[in-house]
C-alpha cells in the first residue's frame, strides 16, 4: 500500500514513531545491496529519515561512493516491521557531518529510541530525501 510521504496516515506516522530496530538498504559500488540494522527517524513534515552513523562505517562507505557518482545522493530504503505491520521509507540519502544537523539527528534518534546514544566525534547523519513510502500499519 502506498503513502503520500508529506502526509501519511495517522497509523503509519505513530508506527514510525514507535521504538522498532530497523533496516537500511544501500547500494555497494558493485551494485549490490547492503542492508544492515539501524536506528531511523522519519520526519514528514520535511520530508526527511535520518540514520546516525559512524564516518568510517560501511553504509556511509557506500553512500559517499554513491553521491560521488550522482549529487543528488544514493537510492536507499529503510525499512521496519512488526508481525503484520510494515513500513519502508525510500529516498535519495546523502551524508551531513555539520555539528547541527548530527545534533537534531541525535536529539530525534533520543526521542524515539528513548535514549541518548553514547558521545561519538565520528557521529554523521544520513539525510534522506524520500519520495516513496509504502507499508501497513
Amino acid at each position: 500500500m502506498s503513502h503520500d510521504v508529506l502526509n501519511p496516515t495517522p497509523e503509519y506516522l505513530a508506527f514510525w514513531r514507535e521504538r522498532h530496530v530497523c533496516t537500511l538498504t544501500t547500494p555497494r559500488p558493485d551494485g549490490t545491496p547492503h542492508v544492515v540494522p539501524v536506528g531511523v527517524t522519519y520526519d514528514p513534515e520535511a520530508g526527511l529519515a535520518r540514520v546516525i552513523s559512524n564516518k568510517h562505517s560501511k553504509k556511509v562507505r557506500n553512500i559517499l561512493a554513491a553521491q560521488a557518482l550522482r549529487p543528488g545522493g544514493a537510492r536507499v530504503a529503510v525499512c521496519q516491521m512488526e508481525g503484520r505491520r510494515w513500513a519502508t521509507l525510500e529516498g535519495r540519502a546523502v551524508i551531513r557531518t555539520d555539528e547541527a544537523s548530527v545534533a537534531d539527528a541525535v536529539a530525534r534518534y533520543a526521542e524515539r529510541y528513548g535514549r541518548m546514544p553514547s558521545p561519538n566525534p565520528d557521529r554523521v547523519v544520513m539525510e534522506i530525501t524520500l519520495d516513496r513510502a509504502m507499508g501497513r500499519a
